[in-house]
């Protein structure tokens, strides 16, 4: 996959999500594997009133290249001078987006909702190509609802603007994130387009990425909440494709490490009481599925200091640690 002075193969990117891909968890799933990362999607109206908190959320460190900003708005005007400010940070490319289904943004005229009018998408796109030397992409979905699917002619209509890879929600907008992804339009994607088309929608394992690069003859898989529930997830794929074979899942102690790892991350470009509350969020993902966190995830949702934190999860996982102990030993003794 070629886009700009990006080449990867089989690429594995995580997607921009909101609230999520901050620098903290992009280093993490850097670290576990992700070749592309992208920060969370930014409001081009917000950047062009010099807003400091929409500025913020472009910000990255050098290790995280290569990294792409995804800017989304309806007005032309304001995305130019949006990909102009994001140009000057110096990413790997600028990505539109042309996909978000909240009703806010859709609304606005912006992201999934430019999927109503074609012409105006072509506008955006064609305005952000034009002001910008970076390499500019695009996600969208297939379309607005299963009765205007148009994602060849969508796909064709981007790389005639000059944008140089297409990301494909494989959902349409009315699906949001229900239902599952249908990938069967993407060969003909392919026929006519030369641009990388990448893929995104409902991968959250090895089995399933592969199969999708098997299938569709894409170019890279796009991955968001799969790897808010398993961060690992890039790794995994990559070692499938390379060998056929699973690695193990992550259990319970890794998850603890990862996630004490994670939050420490987020409390050093935060700050102790904003990165120990933003990363709330994140409990649910790390956290799932095991007896006894649901009342450790309560407990810790009273925090707003990094060391009760810690602590509770250091308890925990003792606990956990003693109870395996003890269970090895019955067994050997039956």
């Amino acid at each position: 996959m070629q886009i700009g002075k990006i080449n990867i193969q089989q690429a594995l990117l995580l997607a921009p999500m909101e609230e999520v891909t901050d620098i903290s968890f992009r280093l993490i799933c850097k670290r576990l594997g992700a070749d592309i990362v992208f920060t969370e999607f930014v409001n081009s109206d917000g950047l062009v009133r010099n807003s400091e908190k929409t500025k913020q959320k472009m910000n990255f460190l050098p290790e995280e290249h290569p990294i792409g900003i995804q800017i989304y708005g309806g007005d032309e005007t304001a995305m130019e001078g949006a990909a102009r400010m994001a140009e000057e940070l110096q990413p790997d490319l600028i990505d539109i987006n042309c996909g978000c289904w909240v009703r806010k943004v859709v609304g606005r005229g912006a992201g999934a909702g430019l999927l109503r009018d074609l012409k105006k998408m072509q506008n955006i796109i064609s305005v952000v190509v034009r002001a910008v030397n970076v390499p500019v992409t695009v996600k969208t979905r297939l379309g607005w609802d299963e009765k205007s699917i148009q994602i060849v002619e969508v796909a064709k209509m981007t790389e005639d603007t000059g944008a140089q890879a297409l990301t494909i929600h494989c959902r349409t907008r009315a699906q949001g994130q229900k239902g599952s992804p249908d990938f069967q339009h993407i060969p003909d994607v392919k026929k006519v387009v030369k641009i990388p088309i990448i893929i995104n929608g409902g991968i959250d394992t090895p089995e399933i990425a592969k199969r999708v690069f098997d299938s569709t003859g894409c170019d890279g898989i796009m991955i968001a909440r799969g790897a808010i529930y398993n961060p690992w997830i890039f790794k995994e794929i990559k070692h499938h494709l390379a060998t056929g074979e699973f690695l193990p899942t992550s259990n319970l102690l890794d998850r603890i490490q990862l996630l004490i790892e994670h939050l420490r991350l987020s409390v050093q470009f935060k700050g102790e009481r904003k990165g120990v509350i933003e990363f709330r969020k994140h409990y649910s993902g790390y956290l799932h599925s095991y007896p006894g966190i649901n009342k450790l995830r309560i407990e810790m949702m009273r925090f707003t200091e990094l060391k009760p934190v810690i602590d509770h999860l250091e308890s925990f996982k003792d606990s956990f640690n003693n109870n395996l102990t003890s269970q090895l030993v019955e067994s050997t003794i039956q």
